[in-house]
């Protein structure tokens, strides 16, 4: 005969590698939930941010927000190529034709020059937001 404690192990290893897996998936989710934010309730997610991680206007940095109003009034800005056309070379947005997107400089505290934040806006008022230097993008739901 087994003693006792043998007998328990494989119930002691199947219940391990459940609170493991829960543990997993748990946090996989919960990353998730952060990064990706959905539009207020009530209010479903634009055609042109679907499959892109999303960001309401109120949670972008301060640096953003200000961009965004410059952009609304139409200047000044403060950095020359504010308003160049954004190539979309990397194709991280959804493909357009050339110069359907401009980049705005987001300043990002304590660089010297433009830093990697940017606001892209599309000729039909999408906005996006990066802060990886075109890396990735969220939409910004406005």
């Amino acid at each position: 005969m087994l003693p006792r404690q043998l007998t328990r192990l494989p119930t002691r290893l199947v219940g391990a590698l459940l609170v493991a897996l829960a543990l997993l998936v748990t946090g996989c989710s919960a990353q998730d939930t952060q990064q990706a934010t959905t539009a207020a309730p009530g209010r479903s997610t634009p055609a042109w941010a679907r499959g892109l991680s999303t960001v309401p206007e109120s949670g972008l940095p301060a640096e953003a927000r200000t961009t965004l109003t410059l952009i609304d009034k139409g200047g000044p800005f403060p950095y020359a190529k504010d308003g160049a056309v954004f190539g979309n070379f990397e194709r991280e947005l959804p493909r357009q034709s050339r110069g359907y997107y401009h980049e705005y400089t987001v300043p990002t505290p304590g660089e010297r020059d433009r830093g990697a934040r940017r606001i892209v806006m599309g000729q039909s008022h999408e906005t996006y937001y990066t802060d990886d230097h075109y890396e990735s993008f969220k939409a910004v739901l406005r």
